[in-house]
């Protein structure tokens, strides 16, 4: 057993070595980011959804934005429209589960918005008729995948597919993306992180 562990976190680590070197998925990150820092800065907010596993992210990433990453400041507009259970049974119930997420960019979303959809295999219904909506509104689409994007990819303003159809490895770089991308919106809303953020940089061994 102790083998099958090894195993599996080196293929983990491995992905995240490759998506470290990887500045195709860098250039689209950044991008990402400094849109959602200009909606932001426009008193705009970030909207994130997913399924399962990236339900979780999609509250994770929400909670780093209206509580903090690593600067005590003010909180950052962003809502997970994973949470309402009401909501989302409501809307499932009377017009099925593909309209969770849609129906609340409708009643939430404004022009300028930002919605960043997580979908290890780019095809969840419920994920493209989100995506779908939040462009016919003029929201801006960040998507969150795997290696080809599946059907989110054209549905995405960004895409940041991660180079794997391993769906527990695709989940762990995505989290790893998400806390860098948050870092990155702190960074260029509130300025730079001091030498005693949270988030400080280790420092280079010589």
């Amino acid at each position: 057993m102790s083998d099958f562990i090894r195993r599996r976190l080196a293929e983990g680590m491995a992905l995240l070595r490759v998506v470290a070197m990887d500045s195709a998925v860098h250039d689209v990150l950044e991008q990402a980011a400094a849109q959602t820092v200009s909606a932001l800065k426009s008193g705009r907010k970030l909207m994130v959804a997913g399924n399962g596993g990236s339900a979780a992210d999609a509250q994770h990433l929400v909670a780093e934005f209206v509580g903090r990453l690593c600067e005590e400041r003010p909180a950052m507009r962003a809502v997970a429209l994973t949470t309402d259970s009401s909501i989302v049974t409501a809307v499932a119930n009377d017009y099925g589960f593909e309209r969770v997420f849609a129906r609340q960019i409708e009643a939430l979303g404004q022009a300028g918005d930002v919605f960043m959809a997580m979908s290890t295999s780019g095809t969840s219904a419920n994920i493209l008729r989100a995506l779908e909506r939040a462009r016919q509104m003029g929201i801006t689409t960040i998507g969150l995948s795997g290696a080809t994007g599946g059907k989110m990819r054209p549905l995405c303003d960004y895409c940041v597919r991660i180079p794997s159809d391993v769906a527990m490895h695709i989940q762990q770089a995505h989290l790893a993306l998400e806390h860098i991308f948050c870092e990155i919106v702190e960074r260029e809303y509130f300025g730079n992180i001091s030498s005693s953020s949270n988030c400080a940089p280790i420092a280079p061994k010589d």
